[in-house]
């Protein structure tokens, strides 16, 4: 079960329970946000709907849980329900429930997090005339129809042929003022395109909106540095060490099979599990920046598992190389699929 599907099983439950009359709520969520339990959580993960439904339904938080907690122990899929604290919900997934968020991702590609939760709709965005509003635009664009909407752009004049033909600006926007969602970022300081493509976008998207980019000053060849103090390197020469293990493994004769890996991973899981939700908070929030921020997270946490995916020596390849290197595959594909939707390359060779 996917975070998408365990987070439609608890919508629906919520459904359930207010069709049968168990919860008076007037308006029912869209939809229900699983993440990671957090300090004082349990299990694979953890929802505070309960605590969103109770003002609403007239009745403690924990009582709504408790009530949410019965339906969802009666799930295919859920091997326990914990309540805690004020009435979050912490949810087990039976069975080997990392074997099957990796199967999950590698089943979906780099389109892992992609949904059609906002099929329908076409948002209005309308950037300012300037370089690094309209990288934003393009890329929130981006991210809207991952999540299945269809954005129209916007700006009030035609972008510059530099921008479209180095930066990947999109050259077909409507030339006009939008009604919705200006993206007014702090501008560029200077001219990004000497960069190039992927470091050029980088350093404007990477910082929040509210933030200025580190262009045309001391700090702005770190962009194109090829050493650990640069994030985007590390992002990329992460996603180019999983391609690497794959073919040596390959060369090695054995194949990756997710099944359980070491403890020391779990922090890794998690952030794999929580990509489809910050997709969906970049989408909401017109911020990339929260991806580009997520995406390095992944990055070091994948760190510490890559010496330990290929057998060293005359070691035979065990289920747990198998494993760890479907969970190598796993976080090298969010990379991919992430710099993607970021507008920037994913080299399988760095």
């Amino acid at each position: 079960m996917t975070p998408v599907e365990l987070s439609r099983t608890v919508l629906h439950a919520v459904r359930r329970a207010v069709d049968e009359g168990e919860l008076a709520v007037a308006v029912l969520p869209e939809r229900v946000v699983v993440a990671p339990p957090g300090p004082g959580g349990c299990g694979d993960y953890a929802t505070n709907v309960a605590l969103q439904l109770a003002r609403p339904a007239g009745q403690p938080a924990p009582a709504v849980a408790e009530l949410l907690r019965a339906r969802l122990l009666r799930t295919d899929g859920i091997s326990d329900v914990v309540v805690t604290g004020p009435g979050f919900l912490n949810i087990s997934l039976a069975g080997d429930a990392d074997g099957r968020l990796v199967r999950d991702i590698l089943r979906a590609g780099p389109r892992y997090g992609h949904t059609d939760d906002l099929a329908g709709q076409a948002p209005q965005l309308h950037a300012a005339p300037e370089v690094r509003a309209l990288v934003l635009m393009d890329t929130v664009a981006r991210v809207l129809r991952s999540q299945g909407a269809r954005p129209q752009l916007h700006c009030a004049r035609p972008p510059q042929d530099a921008w479209v033909r180095t930066l990947g600006v999109p050259g077909d926007l409507t030339v006009g003022t939008g009604t919705d969602d200006p993206l007014r970022p702090v501008p560029a300081p200077a001219d990004p395109t000497p960069l190039g493509r992927d470091a050029a976008r980088w350093a404007l998207l990477h910082p929040a909106p509210h933030d200025r980019p580190h262009i045309g000053d001391s700090r702005s060849e770190q962009h194109l540095a090829q050493r650990e103090t640069n994030p985007l390197f590390r992002v990329r020469y992460a996603h180019a060490r999983t391609r690497a293990l794959l073919r040596n493994a390959a060369d090695l004769g054995f194949t990756p099979e997710p099944g359980p890996v070491t403890p020391h991973a779990e922090a890794l899981l998690h952030l794999l599990a929580d990509h489809p939700r910050v997709l969906t908070a970049t989408a909401a929030h017109r911020a990339p920046d929260r991806l580009a921020r997520h995406l390095v997270a992944v990055a070091d946490a994948l760190a510490p598992l890559l010496p330990s995916v290929l057998p060293l020596g005359d070691e035979k390849p065990s289920a747990a190389h198998r494993a760890r290197l479907a969970l190598a595959e796993a976080a090298g594909t969010v990379l991919a699929g992430g710099l993607t939707l970021l507008g920037i390359d994913a080299p399988e060779h760095l």
